[in-house]
């Protein structure tokens, strides 16, 4: 859930079916890539999500579009690239999400984890660049992670 789409992991990705990856993030933003139209080889989901949408709009792209993959690709490890430079407060960025949104989603994948790969579940630090945002988003992330 970077703002940012991890056009690198995409790529990579593009012709393996053995690997799901989704991304929410700003669109437009830099790289400029994500388009819900980009699949790949059927397992690509792309919810880029527009200026200013907020809480609604992200928790509704997890719900209709990321966690319906999750749950029909059943993988056996959920890997989040956790960014937090979505927050309200950061200053690159104008998705508007709080911290609750990040405890939100993080609970979403730890369901989908002990559905589907017996709790395995990595999350890898990505950006944030406004401090005391990304301090109570990371926070509220590893709380939740905590909370099992």
């Amino acid at each position: 859930w970077d703002v940012h789409h991890g056009n690198g992991t995409q790529d990579i990705f593009w012709d393996d079916p053995s690997v799901l990856y989704c991304s929410t993030h700003q669109m437009p933003l830099y790289p400029g890539t994500g388009a819900a139209s980009e699949t790949g080889a059927g397992n690509i989901v792309n919810a880029p999500l527009a200026p200013q949408t907020g809480s609604e709009v992200f928790r509704d792209a997890f719900l209709s579009r990321i966690l319906p993959a999750l749950d029909s690709f059943a993988p056996d490890l959920i890997i989040i690239s956790a960014g937090f430079d979505a927050h309200h407060r950061d200053p690159l960025a104008e998705i508007n999400l709080t911290e609750g949104d990040f405890d939100w989603a993080t609970g979403q994948l730890m369901q989908r984890a002990g559905r589907h790969s017996d709790n395995r579940l990595v999350s890898l630090l990505e950006g944030g660049y406004d401090l005391q945002g990304l301090a109570f988003s990371v926070a509220a992330h590893v709380e939740r992670l905590m909370k099992g």
